[in-house]
């Protein structure tokens, strides 16, 4: 494969910081272990931040800090304005905003919206029936079957993690809803108490200083109001996936738990909280995650006049893998490009913390070509730690599985197939014991296997590399035609990608993908904005060689 970076050199462009920012997620307990126990923590992030700030990021996005008995590795809170032990205290997260700040750095944090631990305070009163906190969450009756009295769950739902989304509490006598692990028990949006509550969670961790949230689960916020169903949930259609088991998420189509119309006025009105801190002086920033198609993700961007969020575009990590060519890729670009609203701000994901890493999914030949197209691309970039490295899956034993969602499989073969434990290995820093990650004898994911090619002290130190691309390419991100210049995307082969940023007759910078393992010749000469000589200033690890005619 051979890929190559031209520009002419620019001053970076004075812009809101979040319209053309670099995130990068954090998953804390993989990043930095400082105190040997085997998992990252808040002073490990701290101490790496230089690394960040040199590698060109703007912000870093932590995935959940807070306090949790951690069966969903944090993503089960039970506190909100806590900070889990094992990743510190309230002090260390002070400490790292302060730190991201003197940096320019600057922090987002992981906001869990849709639901709780089943250990948190509101749900052990909810479940007492306590006057306040009785409808903080999804209660039903159950329904009886009246050939043997046996008691059914209030409808057919199914978990994403597998198996009814409905649990049986002895206590209350009545099933509570959990679209994910039964220990997280979805919270009732249509009780506008836990609105003002989760307002209120916003604004605590605005007032500490940080500039925004990324929005998990947003689209299941709210299921169908059994009000119109005669008192009850209704039932789901089977879906047309033949391979699916009625225990499979993907055996029903989920027309009543999923993209409801009043998802999108629960975002607005939490923009509305984030604006009252904007016009303090920092734009606070707001990003949600929804796996559903383009028409509903637009929506989240707001509507009739009110403010959204910027929605999470997984068009590169749904559609693109070792197969792709890039008239499919440039159809994904265009289709995001055209449908947003005008005036509103694109996203580019190419991984997180719940898909297979960049390099497994695309092939470690194609991962400078896919970080050089979602940072080159206008408007904000995401990268899963990692990827910049070009990091592959890790094998994850069963006896190693951590994943609720591969566990809740029971199926030691073929559990591997759903776990998300592969992709959430710990940061490789240097080819020592445990990559560098920890000084203890175990953590609590291992290592990749790999962690000795693969590591960022060795990038750094050899010729080319993939994080050496990504930094180069990160620190061209920073002129002016990738901050605010135009865009032209040319697919001139199925293998050749062309994008183009520039400003009319000041500058210019050209991406070139070839996924081909061919040489060819790129000719430029019909595109009108490129009238001057170009240079290379940078190219990917497999590019060995480029001729300027």
């Amino acid at each position: 494969m051979r890929l190559l970076l031209i520009f002419v050199v620019s001053v970076s462009a004075d812009l809101n910081w979040w319209k053309t920012a670099l995130v990068y997620q954090v998953y804390p307990r993989s990043f930095k272990d400082s105190d040997g126990d085997g998992i990252g923590d808040l002073k490990g992030v701290t101490e790496k931040l230089p690394y960040l700030k040199d590698t060109g990021i703007d912000a870093i996005w932590l995935s959940p800090i807070f306090l949790s008995p951690m069966r969903d590795v944090g993503y089960d809170i039970s506190d909100y304005r806590k900070i889990a032990p094992e990743f510190g205290t309230m002090l260390d997260f002070e400490m790292l905003v302060r730190t991201a700040k003197e940096l320019g750095l600057r922090i987002i944090l992981d906001f869990v919206p849709n639901h709780t631990s089943n250990e948190s305070e509101w749900f052990v009163r909810s479940q007492k029936s306590d006057p306040h906190y009785k409808d903080y969450y999804i209660w039903a009756d159950g329904i009886t079957k009246e050939a043997d009295q046996e008691m059914l769950p209030p409808s057919n739902w199914v978990s994403h993690f597998r198996k009814s989304a409905w649990k049986y509490s002895e206590e209350r006598g009545q099933y509570y809803l959990h679209q994910f692990v039964i220990g997280q028990p979805d919270l009732n949006y249509r009780n506008e108490k836990v609105q003002e509550e989760m307002k209120e969670v916003l604004r605590f961790w605005l007032d500490r200083g940080v500039s925004g949230f990324r929005v998990d689960a947003v689209n299941v916020l709210y299921e169908a109001d059994p009000k119109n169903y005669g008192g009850r949930y209704p039932d789901e259609s089977r879906s047309d996936d033949p391979s699916a088991v009625p225990d499979d998420y993907e055996y029903l189509k989920h027309i009543y738990t999923r993209d409801l119309d009043e998802v999108y006025t629960t975002i607005y009105d939490w923009r509305q909280v984030l604006d009252e801190y904007t016009s303090k002086g920092e734009y606070k920033f707001m990003v949600t995650e929804a796996y559903a198609d383009v028409e509903h993700l637009m929506r989240y961007y707001g509507a009739e006049g009110r403010n959204g969020s910027v929605p999470f575009n997984f068009g590169l990590v749904d559609k693109v893998n070792k197969d792709t060519n890039v008239v499919e890729i440039k159809a994904i670009i265009d289709e995001w490009m055209t449908k947003m609203p005008a005036g509103k701000v694109a996203s580019w994901v190419n991984g997180n913390h719940d898909q297979p890493r960049l390099a497994s999914r695309v092939g470690t030949n194609r991962v400078d070509a896919m970080n050089m197209l979602a940072l080159i691309l206008p408007g904000i970039a995401f990268t899963y730690q990692g990827e910049e490295l070009g990091m592959t899956d890790g094998f994850i034993s069963w006896e190693d599985t951590q994943d609720p969602r591969a566990c809740n499989t029971d199926d030691p073969v073929n559990y591997w197939k759903h776990s998300r434990d592969p992709c959430r290995t710990p940061f490789p820093w240097d080819g020592s014991l445990n990559a560098g990650f920890s000084t203890s004898d175990r953590t609590w994911l291992p290592v990749a296997d790999n962690y000795k090619e693969v590591n960022l002290e060795t990038e750094i130190t050899a010729l080319k590399s993939h994080y050496k691309f990504y930094r180069d390419v990160a620190a061209i991100r920073k002129c002016d035609a990738i901050q605010k210049g135009r865009l032209d995307v040319k697919a001139l082969t199925e293998s050749i990608l062309v994008i183009v940023r520039w400003i009319p007759n000041a500058e210019a910078v050209v991406a070139i993908m070839n996924l081909s393992e061919n040489t060819g010749t790129v000719d430029l000469s019909n595109m009108e904005m490129l009238t001057v000589k170009l240079k290379v200033v940078a190219s990917g690890v497999d590019c060995n060689g480029f001729e300027n005619k």
